[in-house]
Parts: C-alpha cells; sequence; structure tokens
C-alpha cells in the first residue's frame, strides 16, 4: 500500500466528517443560546467539554487500533459523533453536556487512527504534504459547517440541521465497512485493550524531547486555533454587525485558507523549511494576524476583513499537518498512532482552557477584540520556544 492515495482519500473524509461534527453547534451558537435561554459565550464551555472527551479518546485510540485496526475505531468514532449530535438536537443542558462528551470519544481517535494508516503508506519524502493534504479534512468540516449549516436553518431549524450531520457520520461509517478488510489487515486482536493503557502514550512523550516540545507547542497553537473558529461567528456577528449567513460564510472563507494553507505549508515544509522553521514562521503569523483581528471595526471593508481572516486561518489553522507529520517521523518506529494519541492529548488540553479562557477575557473587557488581541502572546510565545531549538537531529 505504500504511496497509496486511497487512504489519504478514506481518512479525509472521516476527519472531515469528525470535524463539521465538533463545529455544528459552534457554527449555530448565536441561535441556539436564544432557544436554550444562555449566553453565546458559553460555546467556550461546550468546546471544551468536546475535548475532554477527546483527551480521553486520544490517549486509549494507540491500543484500539493496535486491536481493533485504524477503519474500525474510525467506524466507531463516527458512530458515537452521531449519537453526541442528536442529543445536542435535545434543547435540554444536561443533554447537550453529555452530547459534546460523546461529540469528543467520537472525534478523538481520527488522527490517530489516520496517523496509524498514513505512516505505513507514505514515504518519508512526502510525509508532511500527504499529513497535511489529510488534515485539511479538519478546516474542510469548518468549511462545510459554515457554508452549509445557516442556510439549512433557514429552510428548518437548528435541531433539523444538527440531525443531518449525524445523518452523515452515519453514512459515512457504513461506506468505510468496505475497506475495513485491506486497510485493517495490521490489527492484532491479541494486543490488550484496558486502562492501563492510558498511560503509555504519555510516558513515550516524555520519554522522547522533540516530541515533549512538539506537544507543548501545539498546546498553544490549538489554544489559538478554537479561540478563532469558536468565536468567529459570534464576533461577526455581535461585533461587526454582520448577519448570520454572512458570519456563516466568513468562517467558510477563514476555513478555506486553513484548508490551502494546510498543504501549502506541508509542501514549503517538505521541499524547502523543514518542520521547525516551518513552524517558527506559522507561529509569527498567529501573532501578526490575531492582533490584526482585534484591530478590526464595523467601519473595515469586507476585503480587509477577509483579508485578515485568511492569514489567520492560514496559520492557525494549517498548522497541523507539519506538526502531525513531524510526530510520526519522531515516533519509534510501528507507534506512530501511540506517539500522536499522546501529543494530541496535550494538544486537546490547549484545546479545553482555551476557549473558555478566550471567553472570560470577552466577557472581562466586554469585548471580543480583547480576546483575539490575548492570542498574541502564546502564539508569539510558541515561536521563540522552536527557534531556540536548533538541534538539526530533532527538526529537519
Amino acid at each position: 500500500m505504500k504511496n497509496s492515495w486511497l487512504p489519504l482519500a478514506v481518512t479525509l473524509a472521516i476527519q472531515a466528517l469528525v470535524s463539521m461534527a465538533l463545529l455544528t453547534l459552534p457554527v449555530m451558537a448565536p441561535v441556539v443560546s436564544e432557544a436554550v435561554g444562555v449566553s453565546a459565550t458559553y460555546v467556550g464551555l461546550y468546546v471544551s467539554l468536546v475535548y475532554v472527551g477527546a483527551m480521553i479518546a486520544s490517549l486509549s485510540s494507540g491500543a484500539a487500533v493496535a486491536h481493533y485496526g485504524a477503519i474500525r475505531v474510525s467506524q466507531i468514532g463516527l458512530l458515537i459523533c452521531a449519537l453526541g449530535l442528536s442529543l445536542c438536537a435535545l434543547p435540554s443542558l444536561p443533554l447537550m453536556v453529555a452530547g459534546a462528551l460523546l461529540i469528543g470519544l467520537g472525534y478523538g481517535p481520527a488522527t490517530p487512527a489516520s496517523s496509524h494508516l498514513l505512516a505505513r503508506t507514505t514515504s518519508a519524502d512526502n510525509m508532511s504534504l500527504v499529513f497535511s493534504l489529510k488534515q485539511t479534512g479538519v478546516p474542510l468540516g469548518g468549511v462545510m459547517a459554515g457554508a452549509v449549516l445557516p442556510g439549512l436553518m433557514l429552510l428548518t431549524n437548528w435541531q433539523v440541521a444538527l440531525l443531518v450531520v449525524a445523518s452523515a457520520c452515519v453514512v459515512c461509517a457504513a461506506l468505510s465497512q468496505f475497506l475495513r478488510r485491506p486497510m485493517d489487515a495490521d490489527r492484532d486482536p491479541s494486543q490488550p485493550v484496558r486502562l492501563s493503557n492510558l498511560a503509555q502514550p504519555i510516558r513515550l512523550i516524555l520519554r522522547v524531547p522533540a516530541l515533549r516540545l512538539l506537544a507543548l507547542c501545539s498546546f498553544l497553537f490549538a489554544l489559538t486555533q478554537l479561540s478563532l473558529v469558536t468565536y468567529l461567528v459570534s464576533y461577526l456577528y455581535e461585533g461587526l454587525t454582520y448577519g448570520l449567513v454572512a458570519a456563516g460564510f466568513t468562517l467558510s472563507v477563514t476555513q478555506t485558507a486553513g484548508v490551502v494553507g494546510r498543504v501549502f505549508w506541508g509542501w514549503i515544509s517538505d521541499r524547502f523549511l523543514g518542520a521547525r522553521r516551518m513552524l517558527v514562521l506559522l507561529g509569527a503569523l498567529m501573532a501578526l494576524s490575531s492582533l490584526s483581528t482585534a484591530m478590526l471595526s464595523v467601519d473595515s471593508p469586507v476585503w480587509l476583513v477577509w483579508l485578515v481572516l485568511t492569514l489567520f486561518g492560514a496559520s492557525a489553522i494549517g498548522w497541523n499537518g507539519v506538526y502531525l507529520a513531524e510526530v510520526a517521523r519522531q515516533a519509534p518506529a510501528g507507534q506512530a498512532s501511540l506517539a500522536t494519541g499522546g501529543t494530541l492529548s496535550v494538544t486537546f488540553l490547549g484545546v479545553v482552557l482555551g476557549p473558555p479562557l478566550f471567553g472570560a477575557v470577552c466577557g472581562l473587557f466586554d469585548s471580543y477584540r480583547a480576546g483575539y488581541a490575548s492570542l498574541a502572546l502564546p502564539t508569539l510565545v510558541c515561536s521563540m520556544l522552536l527557534m531556540r531549538r536548533r538541534s538539526a537531529q530533532h527538526f529537519g
């Protein structure tokens, strides 16, 4: 299967759908918050709950992939996402909390499972590009959410929109069954799946210095990425007086920039800069674009808003492929899914803490601009940490 594009196509589709599942409710936050009777700023807590579930799932994914196979684990994740979305369609806060946790449990295994497949089917000189192409599924899911859901809500209602996304997850899981036998041929049912496996990924990243640094930087980048996509529609709707459809479309523009950015950064990383320099550059771009976003106003022309958010999306959403490819490179042989699960647990911690902290800053200053301005510091710190790591043996 070396150099086969089929594993890439399959993992891309799965990644896009679980990403759309995660972002479905945040895109609809202004409408859903009115229906439930809470402030739209609480969407940050919802996203945090999702990623609590994702952290748990990512830590257990390495052992689960080894036992059941990457496709089977991905199918289970899709079905769990569908169940979580169905619970969120009921206007009850306790059920939405349960739904958020389930969506996270379904979202978490997608990346470790795909890393396992791609690490054994991709040549080393194309690793960053292929992983970046696969990771375009994350912003692609955001593009679909921002472009489809606002219009779907106008035609029906927000509950139906949630159930449509849930149905798409079920269909994808069913179609994946045709690929299960060939792609899960390396699974080992004798490998145990137990609670003690949760500590294995953490022990691995603590043992390998390159993985430790990558995990730390992913924490800071993820904090920025999820704050951007979680609050952007609300910022445009409430702060810049955009309509809901226009705000959703602008989110799609930002996510599309992330799709293009992931492919472009992966190509640049493989051919010219290497992973470390590429990540340093992306951190600097995030710092610049977060400050620029904070400076937007009601009078800012649409072309300027799109320009700033295109840069923000390309950097803050586009870093993941280069990062995941480097994690796979630095992982011991045959342990790509284990290393990915371990580093992603730290990544998801940034996601869990990021949106609530962002929401708290916005609430403290009564301004989304203050929240976006505050993102410049962590991304700048991340860039500086990567610049200090000059040893070529750890970063290409």
